[in-house]
Parts: structure tokens; C-alpha cells; sequence
């Protein structure tokens, strides 16, 4: 008699269900055993990431941070040796995630475009001896880490029970994540979401790090806040969000102008986009959502303003909950799902 086979729902011999998920960003390369109910089931282990060492030198990386994770086990299992169902990364860059190759990337690391990263991390962890229940290497996948850090946030975090969620990540740059149907929506291109690069008015002419001007980014990122302080001061000192932030708390308009602005023109942009995507939810992540009203106000104000009243009363935003490890439950998450869909 044939056994049945097993599927990514139901538990495997041999298995505690377990994941490994994967943050790759331009500094450092996070990594933890997840649960499929989403729980952390190890500790974070950490690597610099060898952003400017070339594509080999990011792919052994990845696969050896995945190596020690595995070997070090769940907190419940230490030093005994895990046998994961399958791998996500959330990585920095465009993401073909039906192929796991880059598409595009900034130079932030060097070389990325064209990289394999499924390919690359599954040889590299068929050569550590890196087997997943079946003896076989584990099924990798790999995504934008916006999106990655979406579907955490979507599935356990803020927007649990959400079908439908924009998620809005607001820092260094400004980026996005569309949730359909409970799954990431990566659109024709992989980029559905990518929100930074929107037409704003309050830009005007001033330029985008994209390169063309007068789009969001250029007036609502942290670091453009800070360069617009500058440029409207002559106050070379202040090189963060946060500086203007403070500046701006101890009444200091121009920091207060500069704020307000950056708050205004990403609530139109989510303005517009609820009106298209009409949300169950929308998650603002990233650095600037741990500012205080004073971002936070003019942000919800403006959002309820350019709504009808219909949507209007039921968009709520929401700050993200799920911090640092979102991006790698939301990328053990997003393996899981592909491990079900080719089960």
C-alpha cells in the first residue's frame, strides 16, 4: 500500500513544521527558525552582510547563516540539528519571486541585478547537507523584503485576519507592499506597492534618488526630510529625520514645515491608493512611524481628508507590531505557501 504523501498543512515525520526565514538587507543578513503558526522558534543569529564582495561572497552568506541556524536548533531543541520544510529570504532589490532572481537593484549591493538567489542558496545548502524531511534540500524562495516584511505583518501582525492590506514602509526610502487574498501581490513587474516612486506635488522639481523628480520619496523619506531642513536653513549638522523631528518638537518651524510636508504628501499618496486598492487595513512601518504626532497627525488627517466618507471611516492606520522579525516570518510564511502550492 502506498503511504500517503505529506503536505505543507499537515505535520511530516520526522518535523516539528519548522522554517527557516531570512532578512537580507545591505548591512546585515538575520536569520531564525519559524513555526508554521508564524512563532519564532530560535534565536536571531546575525551576519554583516558582504555587500560589496560580489554575488558568490552574498550567496555563501546566505546559505551558511541558514547552515548555522539549522544546526543550532529550535530553543526548545538546542544543538539538535533542524529539518526545515523550506527557506525564505526577503531580500533587498526587485525580486522575480516566481524565479527568485534580482531584477533590479540599487548599488547598495554590488552586482545584485541577475543574481540566482534560488539556485545559488539551494547548491550551497545541498553542499552543506542542509535536508529538509524528505532528505532532500529544502525548498528555497525568495522576495522583495518589503514584501516579506508585508506578509508578516499581514498574516500575524497588525493586519492579522486582513484579506486585503497596504502595507507602507517609511525610512531611509519609501516603499510598499499590496496583500491580496491573504498573499502578497507582486503586479507584472514585482513592484505592486512600490509607492516611493508616486508623482507628489509638494516634491515639485526637487530630485528623487531614482533620478527624476517630484516624486514621493524626494519629500517624504527620512533623509530627504533632513536634506530639505538643510537646504532651507543652511544647518549642515543636521543629517536625520530625527534631528528635525526634535528641532521641530522644541518649535522650530522650518523643521515643523518640513515635517508636516513629508507627513501631507505620504497621506496623499496613501489617499490614492486606498481609493484604487480599497484595503480591509493599512500598516505604516519603518523608521518615521515611530515619530510622534506630529507626523502621525497631519498623516491621518490628510488620509481621511482626500477619502470619500464611505472608505474614510473605516480606513484606520495602523503602526506595524511585529518590528525586527517581521521580514523573516513574513519570508518563512511566503515559503510556506509556495512549499503548499507545488506539494
Amino acid at each position: 500500500m502506498t503511504a500517503p504523501v505529506p503536505t505543507a498543512t499537515t505535520p511530516r515525520p520526522g518535523t516539528d513544521d519548522v522554517l527557516v526565514g531570512v532578512d537580507l538587507g545591505g548591512t546585515k543578513i538575520a536569520a531564525a527558525l519559524v513555526g508554521i503558526d508564524g512563532t519564532v522558534l530560535s534565536d536571531v543569529l546575525e551576519v554583516p552582510t558582504p555587500a560589496h564582495d560580489g554575488p558568490e561572497r552574498m550567496l555563501d552568506a546566505i546559505a551558511g547563516l541558514v547552515t548555522d541556524v539549522v544546526a543550532a536548533g529550535t530553543r526548545t531543541r538546542p544543538g539538535e540539528t533542524a529539518t526545515p520544510l523550506a527557506v525564505g529570504i526577503g531580500s533587498a532589490g526587485v525580486i522575480d519571486a516566481d524565479r527568485g532572481v534580482v531584477t533590479s537593484a540599487t548599488d547598495a549591493i554590488t552586482d545584485w541585478p541577475g543574481t540566482d538567489i534560488v539556485s545559488g542558496v539551494g547548491a550551497r545548502l545541498r553542499a552543506a547537507g542542509v535536508t529538509g524531511p524528505d532528505g532532500e534540500a529544502p525548498l528555497v524562495h525568495v522576495d522583495n523584503d518589503v514584501n516579506a516584511y508585508a506578509a508578516g505583518e499581514a498574516w500575524i501582525g497588525a493586519g492579522a485576519g486582513a484579506r486585503t492590506a497596504l502595507v507602507v514602509a517609511v525610512g531611509t526610502g519609501v516603499g510598499g507592499a499590496v496583500i491580496l487574498g491573504g498573499s502578497v501581490h507582486h503586479g507584472a513587474h514585482y513592484v505592486a506597492g512600490e509607492m516611493g516612486h508616486m508623482p507628489s506635488g509638494l516634491a515639485g522639481q526637487e530630485m528623487c534618488t531614482c533620478g527624476r523628480s517630484g516624486h514621493l520619496e524626494a519629500v517624504g523619506a527620512g533623509p530627504q526630510i533632513a536634506r530639505r531642513y538643510r537646504e532651507a536653513t543652511g544647518a549642515t549638522d543636521v543629517t536625520t529625520a530625527l534631528a528635525v523631528e526634535r528641532l521641530a518638537d522644541d518649535g522650530d518651524a522650518t523643521a515643523q514645515r518640513v515635517y508636516r510636508e513629508a507627513a501631507i504628501a505620504l497621506g496623499q499618496a496613501i489617499a490614492q491608493v486606498v481609493t484604487v486598492l480599497d484595503p480591509d487595513t493599512v500598516i505604516i512601518s519603518g523608521g518615521l512611524a515611530r515619530s510622534g504626532e506630529l507626523w502621525w497627525g497631519p498623516l491621518r488627517e490628510t488620509v481621511a481628508a482626500e477619502l470619500i466618507d464611505l472608505v474614510a471611516r473605516d480606513t484606520e492606520l495602523l503602526p506595524a507590531t511585529l518590528g525586527t522579525t517581521a521580514p523573516i516570518i513574513g519570508a518563512a510564511h511566503e515559503a510556506h505557501l509556495r512549499l503548499s502550492r507545488t506539494s
